[in-house]
C-alpha cells in the first residue's frame, strides 16, 4: 500500500494510538547492551504479563463458563485469528485432542489465508472481514458454537469480521485483545483485553501481548473440558494413548486415581480397550466394562458423577 494512499495514512495514526505499538525511548540503544542485560530485560518484560491477566480474571472465567454450556449441548469451540493470534489458536485447538481425547471437529482454530499461512504470511488476509466470514460458513457454524476473536492489537479485520459474522446468528462470541477500549471486544459478547503495555521491540506482539494470548487460550481450553468432565480432579482422564509416552501415562494416571496395582491395571485397561476413564470406573466402582460405559454414558462423561452411582459408592 502506496504512502499516498488515504487508507495508509489512516491506519498509520490508529496504529500509533495503540498501547502494543507504542515506542519506548528508554530501549532505542537496546542492540548496543549485552547480551545477558537483554535477556534479563525480557525476563523482566515477562513477568508483568501474568499480572495482566489476573486483573481480567473474572472475565475470562464468565467467557469460560458460557463456553462451556454452549459445548455440554454439542456446541464446538472456534478460534479465530491471524498472524501470531491465529497461529495460538490453532495451536490451542491442535493441542485439545490427544489431551483431552476431543474430537478434531470440537474444537477448531481459524487463521486468516489458511493453512498455508501457519508457516508463511498470507498478505492481505488478515484485512479482511468477508475472508472471515466465509471460512465460518464453510464451517456451518451455528448458534450453539462459540468463536473465540483472537488479535493483540484489537483492530484485525478478520478476527473482528468472525466475531461480528458469528454473533449474527446466535453464537457465542468472545474477543481476545490486548489493547484497552477495542473494537473486537466491542463487537464481542464477552470481551477479555489483556493489557500487557509496549513490546520489548516496537510492535512485536508475538512477545508479550503473545504470551497473554497463550495463557487466556490455556485457560479457555482447559477449564471448559474440566466443566465438561474431561478430567477427574487433576488428572487427565480423557487422554488419548496415541504413542508410547502417552499409553505410559495412561497407566499412571490409573494408578493415581485407584492406587491399584499393574496387574489390575492392566486388566482394567483391557476390558476397557485401553480407556482411562473407563478403566478407573472399573476399578473404583466395582463394575464391568459394560456398565462402566453406560454410565459415562449417562453422566455424559463425568467419572465423579458416574461413580456416585456404582455398588462402592451406594452401599
Amino acid at each position: 500500500m502506496p504512502p499516498s494512499d488515504p487508507n495508509y495514512s489512516s491506519l498509520r495514526t490508529q496504529l500509533a494510538t495503540l498501547t502494543t505499538e507504542e515506542f519506548r525511548p528508554d530501549l532505542a540503544n537496546i542492540d548496543c547492551r549485552p547480551t545477558l542485560d537483554i535477556a534479563r530485560l525480557m525476563n523482566d518484560e515477562d513477568t508483568t504479563v501474568p499480572a495482566a491477566v489476573a486483573e481480567r480474571l473474572p472475565e475470562i472465567a464468565a467467557a469460560i463458563d458460557a463456553t462451556a454450556a454452549r459445548m455440554a449441548r454439542g456446541g464446538r469451540l472456534i478460534y479465530a485469528g491471524a498472524g501470531t493470534a491465529g497461529r495460538l489458536g490453532v495451536l490451542d485447538a491442535s493441542e485439545c485432542p490427544p489431551t483431552f481425547n476431543t474430537d478434531p471437529s470440537e474444537i477448531l482454530g481459524l487463521i486468516a489465508g489458511g493453512p498455508s499461512a501457519l508457516v508463511t504470511a498470507v498478505e492481505g488476509a488478515e484485512d479482511s472481514k468477508e475472508l472471515a466470514a466465509s471460512d465460518l460458513t464453510a464451517l456451518a457454524i451455528a448458534d450453539r458454537d462459540t468463536v473465540v476473536g483472537i488479535s493483540a492489537s484489537g483492530r484485525t479485520p478478520y478476527a473482528i469480521g468472525a466475531v461480528e459474522h458469528a454473533r449474527a446468528i446466535g453464537a457465542l462470541t468472545i474477543g481476545l485483545s490486548c489493547n484497552a477500549d477495542s473494537a473486537l471486544a466491542a463487537a464481542a459478547e464477552h470481551g477479555i483485553e489483556i493489557v500487557v503495555g509496549p513490546e520489548l521491540i516496537t510492535g512485536s506482539t508475538r512477545l508479550k501481548a503473545g504470551t497473554a494470548q497463550k495463557l487466556v487460550l490455556n485457560m479457555i481450553s482447559t477449564i471448559t473440558m474440566i466443566r465438561l468432565g474431561k478430567t477427574y480432579g487433576n488428572l487427565m482422564v480423557d487422554v488419548r494413548a496415541s504413542n508410547d509416552k502417552l499409553r505410559a501415562r495412561s497407566r499412571r494416571i490409573v494408578a493415581l486415581a485407584t492406587g491399584a496395582t499393574d496387574l489390575e491395571i492392566e486388566a482394567a485397561l483391557t476390558e476397557t480397550d485401553g480407556e482411562v476413564k473407563n478403566a478407573i470406573l472399573v476399578l473404583l466402582g466395582g463394575v464391568d466394562a459394560h456398565e462402566a460405559a453406560r454410565l459415562l454414558n449417562t453422566t455424559k462423561g463425568h467419572l465423579r458423577t458416574a461413580l456416585q452411582s456404582t455398588p462402592t459408592q451406594t452401599t
